[in-house]
């Protein structure tokens, strides 16, 4: 993928190659393509994050690995990479998303929220001494401004989508987002996009209902109460079985 000749410019961070590229960005990016999947879709009344976990090992407990997180009552995230990066960036957005509460006495605009990730990322991309964050986060929650979904890697440019995903295969589960996504989608609709992405890209593995509920984490929040919600295993492995049906019934 990377030529030899370019082995003289990938050093350090702040060296640009003849044609303008850094090496250590796209380093960092190729690092989240071989992330586990995460998705991302926003409906007209609320988003859905959906993230596949995977073990390195056997004997892992998955229950202690985590896809998708809280960072605020009305704002979660999915994760593609490298979690001890994620887990600062996420730290960090936590802490800001308090300051504007205790500064403006209301929650922080997603879009806001998002800028300031991508500026911490962006700064990794111009000093020496520092490596860029190896992951991207898709980010999604309700604001004054409705149902916002964004996407942020490692470069800190960042970008606003209907429906997308990151992560290994992700290429994959955008065409067969822009294929099937509707724009008058309901919540509930759009879960099962989200599973049906992950399911196209995972094909036809071998598992237990059980496991297949432990490898995938679903966050999503609806207008209606304008909170994120983690669910739990059980209301996960729910959603898988009624995916299922339905796709057996279009079938």
């Amino acid at each position: 993928m990377f030529p030899q000749q370019s082995m003289g410019y990938d050093r350090a961070i702040t060296v640009f190659s003849p044609e303008g590229r850094l090496y250590q960005v796209e380093y960092a990016t190729e690092a989240v393509r071989h992330g586990p999947l995460a998705v991302g879709v926003k409906a007209v009344d609320g988003v859905v994050l959906a993230g596949e976990k995977r073990s390195p090992h056997s004997l892992v407990d998955l229950d202690t690995l985590k896809k998708i997180l809280l960072i605020d009552d009305h704002v979660g995230t999915g994760i593609a990479g490298l979690h001890a990066d994620a887990r600062k960036l996420i730290d960090q957005a936590r802490v800001q998303a308090q300051v504007n509460r205790l500064s403006y006495d209301e929650p922080i605009s997603i879009h806001s929220l998002v800028v300031d990730i991508c500026d911490t990322k962006q700064m990794h991309t111009q000093y020496g001494g520092v490596r860029p964050f190896g992951v991207s986060l898709i980010v999604g929650g309700i604001d004054e401004g409705g149902p916002q979904l964004y996407t942020t890697d490692p470069s800190g440019s960042f970008w606003g989508w209907k429906a997308t995903a990151i992560g290994k295969d992700s290429d994959m589960v955008r065409d067969f987002f822009k294929e099937k996504y509707k724009k008058k989608m309901k919540l509930d609709d759009a879960v099962q996009l989200a599973l049906a992405g992950i399911k196209k890209a995972s094909g036809e593995r071998s598992g237990s209902e059980e496991e297949t509920g432990i490898r995938i984490e679903i966050g999503l929040i609806s207008s209606d109460d304008m909170r994120f919600h983690l669910l739990s295993d059980d209301e996960v492995d729910a959603l898988l079985k009624e995916s299922e049906g339905s796709g057996k019934k279009s079938a």
